[in-house]
């Protein structure tokens, strides 16, 4: 019965991976429209078909060059088509328009008639009054550049089904957001849907600009992790005799995180030539990540339990714990695949909060319980005068308590951060958010390896039978056990010789002891 519910849960996780995989979409820099309608927004129809920020192309482009990075920028569009249904074909149409913008020159866009409600589209009022025409959209010149916002327009005629928007390159020659809206004023076409594709390029290649830096950041942290790797395993090599338990899940975790950053350094590189997010990398990226991260988690939290250190087994807890990773994990996972597997402007803001509430809950637990557990864990080695390892778990404590002050102190700035660019104009900086937790993890990982690193002194570390470490039960209960040779290891200081006769003292004490139990 167990082997079959452990095939029912894989086969689960499988069709949940792979439905994911399927249903999210893998475009980026190339937004796809696949049948999209137009939604009602004031006395205007609206399509939002793409926002990113996009740097301006190099004085010394290439234009005419195929190559990804050429140093040209743009905005192109590529089979626009617009559909009706026959019943609705027996009338020409007022323009379908297309706007792209610089999100600076916001206010251009609409307009209103003596100061009343804002309008997108050209009413009666405004076009008695000569500023725009009626039925199309209301937009003035930019006063930094009169060019913009640029805006391009079709018409249905009698018995038309389709009308394309002809191809047309945007060159960009100021760095900034740009947003592309596709919009009409014609309540005869609420059953409009529009196809094709529009391209977005930066100078560099098609990722998009808020996501550019990413890539020369994983290459760096790739770096790093093939560093810390040399060392960790040169380590492990010479002192493969002393190595522990908690070592190996140590060499565990370097490994995966080696393994994500290369697999994430790949895919924005593969995604920077083509604008498309390769969606087979990704995926193994983000399930790399995600059991990187449920790994750390449960390591730590097992360690401040004292496992492999100060008991051999977490008793009743390991069930306890593997459900809490076996969780996180899946949490963790749903909302990576979705965040990542997909266009870059397609999760709202409800459906992301929907998926990142349930992580933070249990990453909120894991703290919790690691941090209860090590006080536990430290009072009672304080109580046993286990100074070595004391000192050990002190640090690390330490170093655990600071990284989750630097986190809550950058949470606070990301919620700052996010509140204050309601119209992303800060996205130049807004890689440093990823970029600054893989910093926190990595440098915390390093402070494990350091305190935990494999030498000829690693047993010491070690659960050992040979002295007082049954932490799983009551101080009340806990009966003295006569010291040997090995218990040394946990006291600092060395003990001084005693007289012959004070050991015999203590000899016949012991004796007594175990037959009073």
């Amino acid at each position: 019965m167990p082997v079959k519910m452990n095939q029912s849960v894989v086969v689960l996780l499988l069709l949940l991976f792979l439905g994911l995989m399927l249903v999210c979409v893998s475009e980026a820099s190339v937004h796809e429209y696949k049948g999209d309608k137009f939604v009602s927004k004031g006395n205007a129809f609206v399509v939002h078909a793409g926002s990113e920020g996009i740097y301006s192309s190099f004085s010394d482009a290439h234009v005419n060059e195929t190559a990804a990075n050429n140093g040209d920028s743009y905005i192109r569009f590529e089979k626009i088509t617009f559909r009706r249904s026959i019943d609705n074909s027996n009338f020409s149409s007022g323009l379908i328009q297309a706007l792209v913008f610089e999100v600076e020159d916001r206010e251009t866009i609409g307009g209103s008639a003596y100061g009343g409600q804002r309008a997108v589209c050209c009413t009666a009022d405004l076009s008695k009054l000569g500023v725009c025409t009626q039925g199309e959209v209301i937009h003035r010149p930019s006063t930094k550049d009169p060019s913009w916002p640029q805006v391009f327009g079709i018409k249905f005629e009698v018995d038309e089904v389709e009308a394309t928007l002809p191809s047309n390159s945007i060159q960009i020659t100021k760095t900034g957001m740009y947003n592309l809206y596709f919009i009409h004023c014609d309540l005869n076409l609420k059953d409009l849907v529009v196809e094709g594709k529009s391209i977005w390029k930066n100078p560099t290649g098609y990722l998009p600009g808020r996501m550019a830096p990413l890539m020369n950041f994983y290459g760096f942290m790739s770096l790093a992790f093939v560093i810390l790797g040399l060392f960790w395993f040169s380590q492990y090599a010479r002192f493969w005799r002393e190595v522990l338990h908690l070592q190996n899940c140590i060499t565990l975790v370097i490994t995966l995180g080696m393994f994500e950053m290369a697999l994430w350094y790949f895919e924005y590189a593969e995604f920077n030539e083509t604008g498309v997010r390769p969606m087979g990398i990704t995926a193994w990226a983000v399930t790399f990540g995600t059991v990187k991260r449920t790994v750390a988690r449960v390591i730590i939290l097992m360690v401040a339990m004292g496992y492999g250190v100060v008991r051999p087994t977490l008793g009743g807890l390991t069930s306890k714990v593997i459900m809490l990773g076996g969780t996180f994990f899946l949490a963790s996972e749903v909302l990576e695949l979705v965040e990542n597997v997909g266009a870059v402007s397609d999760l709202s803001g409800k459906a992301r909060l929907f998926l990142v509430l349930p992580v933070a809950i249990l990453d909120a637990f894991f703290i919790l319980w690691i941090f209860t557990s090590l006080s536990s864990t430290l009072n009672k080695l304080q109580a046993r005068r286990m100074m070595t390892k004391l000192d050990i778990y002190r640090k690390f404590t330490n170093a655990l308590a600071v990284a989750v002050i630097v986190s809550v102190g950058w949470i606070c700035y990301e919620l700052y951060f996010k509140s204050n660019d309601i119209y992303n104009e800060k996205w130049q900086n807004a890689w440093i958010i990823p970029a600054f937790w893989q910093i926190l993890s990595f440098s915390l990982l390093c402070v494990i390896c350091a305190l935990w690193a494999p030498s000829q002194n690693s047993m010491r570390y070690a659960y050992s039978e040979d002295v007082n470490e049954e932490f799983d039960k009551d101080e009340t209960s806990l009966t003295l056990i006569k010291p040997s040779p090995m218990a040394s290891k946990d006291v600092r200081s060395v003990p001084e010789p005693k007289p012959v006769q004070s050991n015999n003292g203590a000899l016949n004490g012991d004796l007594e002891e175990d037959k009073r139990e």
